[in-house]
């Protein structure tokens, strides 16, 4: 009792805080920000998010305005014409890019290839970095105040700090492509948030070889589980997630969910469930606000710490693991390698079962950005334009499954290509393994019920939601259980 006190202490003093650092700004004094979008779709991203950046961007002054210039033009010109203005600016020079995904550094030199297409002599060297530990920021960061700087653009995750460290700030520019604009039946000047070039998803698993059972999103939390998860203090699209619960849409899901329980887990949770309505009035969220606390902390206290989804996986699809579970990234099944004791069989994917109900899983987005100094800005423009609007430009991502391009030209055109939905399937036409076929964007983000990352959403709920979450005992019921 004394902790909730405090707990509701400290988040009614942050809730204070936000409302009143707010002001116009972010939500015009409305705490919950249930005016984000939450839909998924490349063109329902936050207007807040891209207008609070403009709004620091004026406030910087004119450093950036040479950058900003070339991006207004560039949105207007085809990735034909793009790529003759890269060539002009970086023949014979060296682009730095920076991201946390890897494969930044395997597209690059599809995009020289492509340029050198257009003129053969063309010639440029490049250098990928890829900070660990979300070190990424601070790098930015440091990088912004040079007159020029080292990296020419980013490709960048979690919604919450980009836009409170990278836009709000106006280290970080968006450009749109013009034709991914168009594909996305909108245009640049329409389009207001961040650009992204995927969403990747993050789904519950479970391994079938026991006599567990996981039909309902609230048996991942129920008494006596501790699925393996990513630690969200090391990886923090993990809280993200949970922001995104406190959402109406997400917790009405989860509301649904629960009533679909029967008695003896309800007997369980109904405590859980009494303990932090006055929380949820006091975070000020919607009507069913209390069931997503309650699956919150449900989560938090008793989820099993882990460093990185490949351990997981590797976990999971053991003999050895019967009635485990986990939430991770969907795309590790594409490594396991199958053995007389490991199989992509002995997983179960949650929300493909015909009678599962609640949410499946998570979807969070690789961004791409400019930098306010970026010393090679139309190459830049044209690197973002090729991975976001042609096949060829995506195939470093779009090669595997739950890695969805927001472009639905694109998306289309991987599917053809890469078959995804049969990703299962032997030579032979044979259903080999089924958990392997995605189901793909459109169905995760309907039947599927993912969870859908908004910047916004996020970043405003980091002041509230975040502050009760940090004063959860985490992983308390497993630490008890030793």
């Amino acid at each position: 009792m004394k902790k909730r006190g405090i707990s509701l202490l400290l988040a009614g003093t942050l809730l204070l805080t936000a409302l009143s650092a707010c002001g116009g700004s972010q939500t015009g004094g409305e705490q919950k920000g249930t005016e984000a979008k939450t839909d998924g779709s490349a063109a329902a991203q936050s207007e807040d998010a891209s207008q609070s950046g403009e709004k620091a961007a004026d406030a910087k002054g004119g450093d950036s305005s040479a950058v900003d210039a070339v991006i207004k033009e560039a949105q207007t010109m085809s990735m034909e014409e793009l790529a003759k203005k890269a060539i002009e600016e970086s023949n014979g020079k060296t682009f730095y890019g920076v991201g946390n995904s890897s494969r930044g550094k395997s597209a690059l030199p599809l995009f020289i290839d492509y340029l050198k297409s257009v003129d053969p002599s063309y010639n440029m060297e490049f250098e990928w970095q890829q900070p660990k530990n979300n070190k990424i920021f601070e790098q930015l960061t440091a990088d912004s105040l040079k007159p020029s700087g080292t990296f020419a653009m980013t490709l960048i995750q979690d919604g919450n700090q980009i836009q409170t460290k990278m836009v709000d700030t106006g280290i970080l520019r968006t450009y749109i492509p013009k034709e991914w604009a168009e594909a996305n039946k909108t245009s640049a000047e329409d389009y207001k948030g961040f650009l992204p070039l995927q969403v990747l998803n993050k789904v519950f698993m479970f391994n079938n070889t026991g006599d567990a059972k996981f039909t309902n999103c609230w048996d991942f939390v129920a008494e006596g589980q501790h699925p393996l998860f990513m630690d969200v203090d090391s990886e923090l699209v993990g809280k993200n997630f949970l922001y995104m619960l406190t959402e109406d849409k997400y917790a009405g899901l989860l509301k649904d969910a629960y009533e679909k329980l029967d008695d003896q887990k309800k007997a369980y949770f109904d405590p859980i469930l009494k303990g932090v309505e006055g929380d949820a009035k006091d975070l000020n969220l919607g009507e069913n606000g209390k069931y997503a606390l309650a699956w919150i902390k449900c989560w938090v206290e008793n989820y099993n710490e882990q460093t990185d989804d490949g351990p997981i996986c590797n976990t999971l699809v053991d003999t050895s693991a019967a009635g485990q579970s986990g939430l991770l990234v969907y795309s590790k099944l594409r490594s396991v390698e199958e053995s007389s004791s490991v199989s992509v069989n002995n997983i179960t994917v949650a929300a493909y079962q015909d009678d599962y109900t609640g949410i499946g899983g998570f979807g969070y987005d690789h961004y791409l950005f400019l930098t306010k100094n970026s010393p090679l800005p139309w190459t830049a423009c044209a690197f973002i334009a090729y991975m976001t609007c042609t096949e060829e430009g995506f195939s470093a991502w779009g090669k595997d499954m739950g890695g969805y391009s927001m472009n639905p030209v694109v998306a289309e055109a991987t599917e053809k290509t890469y078959n995804h939905a049969k990703g299962g399937y032997n030579e032979a036409g044979e259903n080999v393994y089924d958990a392997k076929n995605d189901r793909g964007y459109e169905w995760w983000t309907t039947k599927g019920e993912l969870v859908l990352e908004d910047p916004k959403y996020c970043a405003d709920a980091a002041f509230t939601v975040g502050s009760w979450i940090e004063l959860l005992n985490k992983n308390a019921d497993k630490q008890s259980a030793k």
